[in-house]
This record gives structure tokens, sequence and C-alpha cells, in this order.
């Protein structure tokens, strides 16, 4: 985070690092404030802090032209004099800046601002931007517990055995998508997934309101980085990562989608969008395909009038394969309504809205070898 201090007739830069220090350029004591712009709570992200810095190691600069003043300001010869750390004021809630672990250090939670480049047409977040916040949350979890290792989200044991994690499967359920402005806070922890798998579980939260927003849970597995086959989990891994586990579930048990998900073809499907090719952008630090990549890709071939007319409430994603730069893709969807339900107050029994539930498939265009299989669940907006 950067924020701009001034001081007579000159701004000067101020960097916000994780160290908690902050260096300027600058002989003299500055009040500086930052504002989240845009946001409807941006108010408390505001605060303020002081900092006091000596220059050092000044030549003639932008200060100075041909030994003349600029802005009415001149440095002097300040040769000799070394440049030392900020003191810094901390705002009264830090976990508005940075991550930061609660509950004995069971849980990780951080703090977002829905940024204007993450949302959708409808001017609130869209899917694949919960599922990078998602997902940031959990890398920066496991770089903060000190266990990150020279791979993305491997530990140091799983580093050296060249090993790293994929997901298996996940699922989101939305009850509110946060708007361009709103801040978010996001728990998360880990827990045992069998014998050789391990759970991750989130839950997003309206800063303001801490009104439970988003809840998500998913499953990983070890993978061979070299030779792409699935490991099991060594113990010396094990070992690293046992003492963070938290036996808590973000999703009610009865409330996880444990159904199958049907495989799709070119007879069973209702769309078909064939030809999606994956670009460069697309893949990450463990050359494959991002996760989070294949959510836009599903959407493809989900009808514009539902898109523009429902809500995403829910997604279930089941990951079988993975996908490279060099691969074509087709995306296949199925639709049906779900039954109305009932609610029941004390006016009587009540229907409500009719649900869309989708089944979608990625898969390679080649051989129809699976990617992914989705199951979605759509809650109209009216």
């Amino acid at each position: 985070m950067t924020s701009m201090a001034s001081s007579t007739n000159n701004l000067v830069q101020c960097c916000y690092p994780q160290n908690n220090h902050i260096n300027i350029a600058k002989k003299n004591v500055f009040k500086a404030g930052f504002l989240v712009s845009g946001s409807r709570n941006g108010g408390i992200l505001r605060g303020s802090f002081k900092v006091k810095a000596n220059v050092g190691s000044f030549d003639k600069g932008v200060e100075t032209v041909n030994g003349k003043k600029v802005n009415g300001v001149s440095l002097g010869d300040q040769r000799g004099v070394g440049v030392k750390d900020c003191s810094v004021e901390e705002p009264n809630d830090r976990g508005v800046l940075l991550g930061r672990f609660v509950e004995n250090r069971y849980v990780y939670r951080q703090t977002f601002v829905i940024r204007s480049y993450e949302i959708g047409p409808d001017k609130t977040a869209t899917m694949e931007t919960l599922m990078n916040l998602l997902q940031e949350t959990a890398l920066n979890h496991v770089t903060s517990a000190g266990l990150a290792g020279n791979g993305f989200g491997a530990t140091h044991e799983m580093s050296l055995r060249k090993l790293i994690w994929v997901v298996t499967r996940i699922q989101v359920q939305v009850e509110k998508y946060s708007s361009w402005g709103d801040v978010v806070e996001i728990d998360t922890w880990v827990n045992a997934a069998g014998k050789n798998g391990m759970r991750r579980d989130w839950i997003i939260r309206d800063f303001v309101s801490q009104k439970i927003i988003t809840r998500a849970t998913s499953t990983w597995v070890i993978m061979n980085r070299e030779t792409r086959r699935l490991s099991k989990i060594p113990d010396e891994v094990r070992n690293e990562v046992t003492p963070f586990y938290l036996d808590r579930s973000a999703i009610a048990t009865e409330k996880i989608d444990h159904e199958k998900i049907e495989k799709l073809t070119d007879e069973t499907a209702a769309r078909i969008r064939p030809g999606l090719a994956p670009s460069w952008s697309d893949m990450d630090a463990n050359q494959h395909v991002n996760n989070v990549k294949y959510i836009g890709w599903i959407l493809e071939s989900v009808p514009m009038k539902v898109l523009e007319e429902y809500n995403m409430g829910c997604i279930t994603l089941e990951y079988r394969r993975e996908c490279r730069q060099s691969d074509m893709l087709d995306s296949l969807t199925s639709m049906k309504t779900r039954q109305k339900s009932t609610t029941s107050n004390a006016y009587g029994t009540t229907p409500t809205t009719p649900h869309l539930e989708c089944t979608h498939l990625l898969r390679m265009q080649h051989d129809t070898a699976e990617i992914v299989r989705a199951r979605t669940v759509w809650i109209s907006k009216h």
C-alpha cells in the first residue's frame, strides 16, 4: 500500500511493507493518511502514521538542477549520512492491512477490498474473484506459518521431494456477492482428509456486518512435480502440517455436496462450446492451468439468459486431469429446474423461487478425456 505525504510544496511517496518500517528520503517528520477510495466502508481503512528519517548518500538529483533549487528545496551535501528505518504508528486494526493468525494460530485471517477489476457487469464480485481470494489466503497462510518452501504452496519437506499440492474437489456456497469497494474478511484453516489428503476450509465475512456471506471446502492431494503422479503424504510432510490441523467444517456436513456429478456427453449436453484454448497467462507456477481458470471456461457454455437473470449460489468442481497450454477444450452444459421447495412462516407455507441446476464438463477436444466435472446451482435475481 502506498500513500502520499506532504510537507510545504513537496510530495513524498511512502511504502507500507510487512516489516513495519518505512524508508523516506526526507529529513523531517510527516503525517500521512490512507483511505481506500470508492469504498462504501472505506472509512474502516482510514488511519494515520508518523515517519521520521534522515537523508543519506544524496548527490545532485531532482531537487537541484545545475546547483539551483527546485520547488524551493535545497538538500545541500548529505554524503555520509546513513539512511535509517522510520518508526511507524500503526492503524488501530492491523488486520485491515495484513493477514494474521487467530484462535491460537489454527486460523489464518486476511482482509481484502473488492477492486473495480474484480467485479462483473452487475458490479459485484465474480465467482472467479472469490476463488482467487480463497487461493491467495491459502498461500499466505502457508507462508505466514513458516512452512513455505520453493514451490507454489509447497512446504519445505515437499520442496525437497519435488512434491506439490493439487486440488481434487472444491465446493463454494455464496449467500451474497460483495460489491465494488466492499471489504471482506477471510478465515482459512486445514485438517486431514483421509490418510493421504488434506482438507482446507474458508469462510468469508462482510467486514462491517461480520455476517458470513460465503463458505467453501476443498480436498487436496500431493503430486510429484516432475512425474505428475500422485503420491502418499511423507511422514516428514505430515509432521509439518499436522500441528495446524483444526477439526472444524465451514459447511455443515448435511449441506456438503457429496452427490456424484454425472458425465456429460454430446447426447446429454444441452449446449457445447468447442475450441477453448488456454493461453500463457492461464498457467500457474506449477506449470498447469490454474484451477480458477476453469470457471470461466465452464460459463462459456451457459446461456446468456441464465448469466443475466441468475446468481450462482453454489459451485462444486471435481478435478480429474491436468490441462496444459497446448490443449484444446470443449465446454458442455446441461440444465434442469429444481423442484420448488417451501418455507414455513407465521402465514403458512410459501413456495420459494425455483432454482436452476446445471451440470458441466470440460474435456479434451482431441480425445474427449475429462478435465473437470462441475455442478452449479443458480438462484433468480428477481
